[in-house]
């Protein structure tokens, strides 16, 4: 047996580990995130949810969980089964953007905020949306290419962790505001770029361009909130 066979395993299990380490880190932020407020909220006296917060929770969970899942299925050679549940995760996707963003709407005009005014947080929940929905769309466009879906749906489901890094009950997170939030989710992001880039030796053009995609998104959205214009909108919006 050659070194060269001895050592190709390697890598293989170098990107696994990096998508499901990934892939559990998002399941844990969303629970922590939410763990007051929907997970545990029996626990914490948390108030009573509404229908169509309850949606939005099973929905997302469901992505998250999906995520993990079709990781793992991929690492263990399952492919057949992954791309079957891939239909699902399609739909699935597009029911998070539809109840995603009448969610984020109808919380911003109830002001349900972590922290932030109401109007001015509600970019960050519609702008995950624009960004999930474009990321989504590219990954499926190039399901047929493993290298840059795998890359394009870590980013897409990385991209959405914002409103539970939010709520993450930390009174530094809450202190931080819309820049620390950015700012916690852009270190998961650019952990997996690192690492994927020193196991392949070049930064894959998916996650380089897909992440100035993400910080251009936050860049703008930061800018944003706070103008006269966005507020405005924002009232209309939820009007």
């Amino acid at each position: 047996m050659s070194i060269e066979s001895v050592a190709t395993p390697r890598p293989r299990h170098a990107d696994r580990a990096i998508y499901t380490v990934a892939a559990l880190v998002a399941v844990i932020v969303v629970f922590t995130g939410f763990a007051r407020t929907y997970y545990l909220k029996r626990f914490f006296g948390a108030p009573e949810l509404t229908g169509l917060v309850h949606l939005h929770g099973v929905v997302m969970t469901l992505w998250f969980l999906l995520f993990f899942v079709q990781v793992r299925l991929v690492a263990s050679g399952r492919v057949e089964l992954h791309r079957r549940l891939g239909l699902f995760g399609g739909l699935l996707a597009a029911t998070i953007v539809g109840v995603g963003t009448v969610t984020a709407i109808t919380g911003a005009k109830l002001g349900h905020t972590p922290g932030p005014p109401p109007l001015a947080f509600l970019t960050i929940p519609l702008g995950d949306m624009v960004v999930f929905s474009v990321l989504i769309s590219l990954g499926l466009a190039y399901r047929s290419q493993a290298m840059i879906h795998k890359r394009l749906m870590l980013l897409a489901s990385l991209s959405i962790l914002t409103a539970a890094i939010a709520r993450i009950p930390l009174d530094v997170v809450r202190q931080g505001g819309l820049p620390l939030y950015f700012g916690l989710e852009d270190i998961c992001i650019l952990t997996c770029v690192i690492f994927d880039t020193a196991k392949n030796g070049r930064l894959h053009p998916a996650l380089g361009w897909g992440f100035l995609f993400v910080l251009a998104s936050q860049g703008f959205r930061f800018w944003l909130a706070g103008t006269p214009q966005w507020l405005n909108f924002a009232a209309w919006l939820t009007g």
